[in-house]
């Protein structure tokens, strides 16, 4: 079985933006063609989320409502190909936990996808724990994706630079925190999934390791206080799983050897980057996985998060 834990699909209002020239990417059909194209079994639908950054979280709350009806509906559409995440912003308050809660149990769906930041909010701020706490009573899996840029947005404005670097480190910036904040401290059995393989995460956590164990004779590197973690940053970043969106198979080999092939899911970011499908899958071919564990990456870990 080969489920895409990772493609998008954009509310009618965001695909409806002038951004898009008339053809935005991340839709239904484009979702269903390339699924086609390539032989999958399940693709999973998500809202990326980027057009949040215009709405404070009052204002956000009715918009996320709408996503998730859309996505639930396209979801019924299609139900022998596309299973459907929720879109939620963490430290939203009140309404939001209802909305995600609703989106849930009501409409099915199957996890949730937050911002890796949201208008300089990250999500191990003390407002956004409630949200934690719920998606752990519900059981589900939270996909932290970045938003269309996080911090340095004036040095990445040239290139592409905001997508191909700009997210990734927004990303391995939250997880970083979620882990040093001692989130998994309060919420041991929390289903944390990392889209782009962690940002790069699994690279650096050797620096986050020393940078605990040194304890005060790393003094001139800045303070650990308070102290909220009681092991080392690497035990904790084993307790999340990552999508496989990096199309460079010696990235996931390293994060295979880090957290495990067990906790990896293929995901392609197709829709939005409509070509990368067939790379997504065929770097996992590279990968040369014993049959066991490629089965896992591929679909099963998916299937078994999302229990389906």
């Amino acid at each position: 079985m080969i489920i895409d834990f990772h493609t998008h699909v954009h509310p009618p209002r965001e695909q409806a933006r002038p951004i898009w020239k008339g053809k935005c990417p991340a839709t239904i059909e484009n979702v269903l063609r390339v699924h086609e194209a390539h032989n999958l079994d399940l693709s999973v639908i998500s809202s990326a989320g980027h057009y949040l950054r215009a709405f404070s979280r009052e204002e956000a709350v009715a918009e996320l409502r709408d996503s998730n009806d859309y996505l639930a509906g396209l979801r019924d559409k299609h139900k022998d190909r596309v299973v459907a995440l929720a879109t939620s912003i963490p430290g939203g308050g009140e309404k939001h936990l209802r909305e995600l809660e609703r989106a849930i149990t009501g409409l099915d769906l199957k996890g949730v996808l937050i911002s890796s930041s949201h208008r300089g909010a990250y999500p191990d701020d003390d407002d956004a724990l409630p949200f934690f706490e719920l998606c752990q009573s519900l059981d589900i899996p939270v996909f932290i994706h970045p938003p269309s840029v996080g911090f340095g947005e004036e040095r990445m404005k040239d290139y592409r630079l905001a997508s191909s670097v700009g997210r990734p480190f927004d990303n391995c910036l939250a997880l970083s925190r979620l882990i040093v904040r001692g989130v998994y401290e309060k919420f041991p059995k929390l289903k944390i999934i990392a889209s782009h393989l962690g940002g790069g995460i699994c690279e650096i956590i050797g620096r986050m390791d020393y940078a605990w164990e040194m304890k005060d004779d790393a003094y001139f590197l800045g303070d650990y206080e308070p102290m909220l973690i009681t092991r080392k940053p690497s035990d904790y970043l084993k307790m999340m799983w990552m999508d496989t969106t990096s199309y460079h198979a010696p990235a996931i080999r390293c994060a295979a050897e880090t957290i495990g092939a067990d906790r990896l899911l293929f995901g392609s970011d197709c829709p939005m980057l409509l070509t990368l499908k067939g790379k997504a899958l065929s770097v996992i071919d590279e990968l040369g996985l014993p049959p066991a564990e490629k089965a896992k990456v591929l679909g099963g870990t998916a299937k078994a998060l999302m229990k389906m």
